[in-house]
C-alpha cells in the first residue's frame, strides 16, 4: 500500500518539532480525516534555514510533512512557494489515492507558514 520512501519518512520522520520564535507559522487541517499539520520556519537572507513540523494524523500525513520540510530546507522563499502537493507525493514515490489529500495538507501548511513570514515582513 505504501512505498518504501513513505514508510521511511513515517518511521524516521525528519525535522520533527517546533521552532521557538519562528519567523513563519502555518497550520492547516482536514476535518474529514482529522489530520492537522503545523509547520514553523526560520528564514535568513530570504532562505529557509530551519523548518520543523508537528503533525497529528495518519502515517501518510507524517510522511508528507517530513518530506515537505526536506524539500523546503535551504530553498529561497520563492523556490519553496513552488513546491506543490503533487511534487510532495512524487518525492515520496507515490501515495495511495485515498491518501493524496495528505500531500495537499503538507504543501498547504508550508505555504501558510511562508505567507505568515511574508506578512510579518510587510511583503
Amino acid at each position: 500500500m505504501y512505498t518504501e520512501k513513505v514508510m521511511d519518512h513515517f518511521t524516521n520522520p525528519r525535522n520533527v518539532g517546533e521552532i521557538e520564535n519562528a519567523d513563519g507559522i502555518g497550520q492547516v487541517g482536514n476535518p474529514s480525516c482529522g489530520d492537522i499539520m503545523k509547520i514553523t520556519l526560520k528564514v535568513e537572507d530570504n532562505i529557509i534555514k530551519d523548518i520543523k513540523f508537528k503533525t497529528f494524523g495518519c502515517g501518510a500525513a507524517v510522511a508528507t510533512s517530513s518530506m515537505v520540510t526536506e524539500m523546503a530546507m535551504g530553498k529561497t522563499i520563492d523556490e519553496a512557494l513552488t513546491i506543490t502537493n503533487k511534487a510532495v507525493a512524487e518525492a515520496l514515490e507515490g501515495l495511495p489515492p485515498a491518501k493524496m489529500h495528505c500531500s495537499n495538507l503538507a504543501a498547504d501548511a508550508l505555504k501558510v507558514a511562508i505567507e505568515d513570514y511574508l506578512k510579518k515582513q510587510n511583503v
